[in-house]
């Protein structure tokens, strides 16, 4: 049976670090447009509010990509399930990420959108689970770093529930 643990991350450690990453990006893509690329489903919340952290001309697109499925462990395999609208060639490319575990789907998404030839291309997530990572991945901005559990809440998901909490919780028990 499931159920939402203890409370990992509150509603005031994300507003907190979450205005200190607006202020960051917005400091070093002064004076550029920025283009985020939110990553479908889990990055909505979190998108949501850095975007209104930052100061900067910018411009907001979506990807969707699967290596979940209904497991809570990656499965290794990449999908996209809905691609860019917008072209990014020449422009600013920052792609906003709920959780960064075993990399490969940033290293999937850094090479398909490098292919594309953005003027930059960096990466922001809100999670960065380092213990798991099976592939070494650049990312430039990180919210929280954490060990290796399986949260939900603020975007992230179980089975497509508990995106709506207000926070991030780890599971006890089984799933």
């Amino acid at each position: 049976m499931f159920k939402a643990g203890k409370i990992l991350i509150d509603r005031q450690q994300l507003a907190a670090r979450i205005a200190e990453l607006g202020e960051e990006i917005s400091r070093d893509y002064a004076g550029k447009q920025l283009t985020t690329v939110g990553i479908l489903r889990g990055a909505v919340l979190f998108l949501a509010d850095l975007l209104r952290e930052l100061n900067i001309s910018v411009t907001v697109d979506f990807m969707a990509v699967s290596s979940y499925g209904a497991a809570t462990k990656s499965s290794g395999v990449v999908r996209i399930l809905k691609d860019l609208d917008d072209p990014i060639t020449g422009r600013h490319v920052l792609v906003v990420e709920d959780i960064v575990d075993t990399g490969l789907t940033i290293d999937y998404l850094r090479r398909i959108l490098s292919d594309r030839s953005p003027a930059s291309l960096k990466v922001c997530t809100l999670l960065n689970k380092q213990s798991r990572r099976v592939i070494d991945v650049d990312v430039e901005y990180i919210g929280f770093d954490i060990e290796d559990r399986f949260v939900v809440g603020y975007g992230l998901d179980f089975q497509q529930l508990y995106r709506n909490l207000p926070h991030i919780a780890y599971i006890d028990g089984e799933v």
